[in-house]
């Protein structure tokens, strides 16, 4: 039987009122709260666009990945081929760490490249260390996107250099950040770094080169308290874009500007400060339910315990517009009744929703916070004669 349950009556939006309000002369941007998911700012965030060096957060999470399973460390060093070496001329007017053929050169330092200098050589040793070239790195690149929910991310790069397959929403762009801050809590806080000066140069114009490029092209950094990431991109066809976070008050707000003509990095982080701002200061958040919170009882049928309680995998959190605050619909948990023993932990049992005019605004699984073993044949024969007589 199918058991719906009235928790109470709250507004809650997955798109918040006030995000038209916010004007950009960026040709997309994205502004949504890490937590419940919601979309405070849309403009054009489904539109494919060159990424430019933002791509460079997917050259990252398929390294990441590697040290996630333990297959390299952080002082793992990687060799510099021919194809990244600073000379070829199309590193020439691009971001670099300025690396040479012969070389090695650590992961870390891979990472903080990539991050702080943007270094396209950086992401042809990444390629080439974990795909063989860079085109076989370019499918790993999608794999992994598409193993996120990146449903139309296309690479034909791993730098962002100009090429007609590099294209990206600021949707997925979000999707991506988001990741990074999820999956890799560890690693994440490198983002935020400042600046990062290279010490392993093996000529005397790549020594002059570092001591004078040093500081993190993400000028948000700087600007804004509580940004800590996470990657800017350039080219003249395409613009400015940047992915950016920022925690303030414990809530966490992750945007994305792309096709922003400002002028330079500066500009483009004020452009950023100002979504952000538009973002913290415009809505809020409400969490209803944390993990392991008792939401229903729900029974067991077989079970060594008549119920099991359900809870959620993560906060069920809302994001509220300041200016209407709470108001009135229903929130409700809908689970088949009974369950069938086993019941494991963590298996999903049912789900929590919001509905407003009708209309489901937010959803969630409903998990079991505990175990229920199933009892044995003598056990079940008796629960169905109990059931036949109505002794229960």
């Amino acid at each position: 039987m199918k058991k719906k349950l009235i928790l109470s009556l709250l507004l809650l939006t997955t798109t918040v009122a006030n995000a038209d309000e916010f004007k950009t002369k960026a040709k997309s941007a994205f502004l949504i709260d890490f937590d419940s998911g919601a979309e405070i700012v849309t403009k054009n965030a489904d539109m494919l666009m060159p990424p430019s060096s933002m791509i460079k957060l997917m050259t990252l999470a398929v390294l990441f990945d590697e040290l996630k399973a333990g297959n390299i460390t952080m002082d793992t060093r990687f060799p510099v081929g021919e194809n990244a070496d600073y000379r070829r001329p199309e590193w020439y007017p691009a971001s670099k760490i300025c690396l040479v053929t012969g070389q090695t050169i650590t992961v870390r330092d891979l990472i903080l490249g990539l991050i702080v200098l943007s270094g396209g050589d950086a992401s042809m040793v990444v390629a080439e260390k974990l795909g063989g070239t860079e085109e076989a790195f370019t499918v790993k690149m999608t794999e992994k996107a598409r193993s996120i929910g990146m449903e139309q991310s296309t690479f034909g790069n791993a730098s962002g250099l100009p090429n007609p397959n590099n294209l990206m929403t600021s949707r997925e762009l979000a999707i991506l950040g988001q990741h990074l801050i999820s999956d890799y809590p560890d690693i994440y806080p490198l983002f935020a770094t400042k600046r990062f000066e290279f010490t392993e140069h093996h000529t005397d114009w790549c020594k002059e080169w570092g001591r004078t490029h040093t500081v993190n092209y993400n000028k948000l950094l700087f600007k804004m308290r509580g940004a800590d990431g996470m990657k800017t991109g350039h080219t003249t066809d395409g613009g400015y874009g940047m992915v950016a976070s920022a925690k303030v008050g414990g809530r966490r707000l992750i945007g994305v500007i792309n096709g922003f003509n400002g002028k330079g990095h500066d500009a483009l982080a004020n452009e950023m400060k100002k979504l952000l701002e538009h973002g913290f200061t415009t809505t809020t958040n409400k969490t209803f339910f944390q993990p392991g919170d008792k939401i229903a009882d729900v029974p067991v049928w077989y079970g060594k315990q008549k119920t099991v309680v359900a809870t959620v995998e993560k906060p069920f959190t809302a994001t509220l517009d300041k200016d209407t605050g709470l108001d009135g619909v229903r929130v409700l948990v809908r689970y088949n009744e009974p369950i069938a023993a086993p019941v494991k932990e963590g298996d999903k049992i049912g789900e929590i929703i919001a509905e407003k005019n009708g209309d489901v605004i937010v959803r969630a699984p409903v998990v079991a916070k505990d175990t229920v073993k199933k009892i044995q044949f003598l056990g079940r024969v008796f629960q169905n004669i109990k059931v036949i007589f109505g002794w229960e």
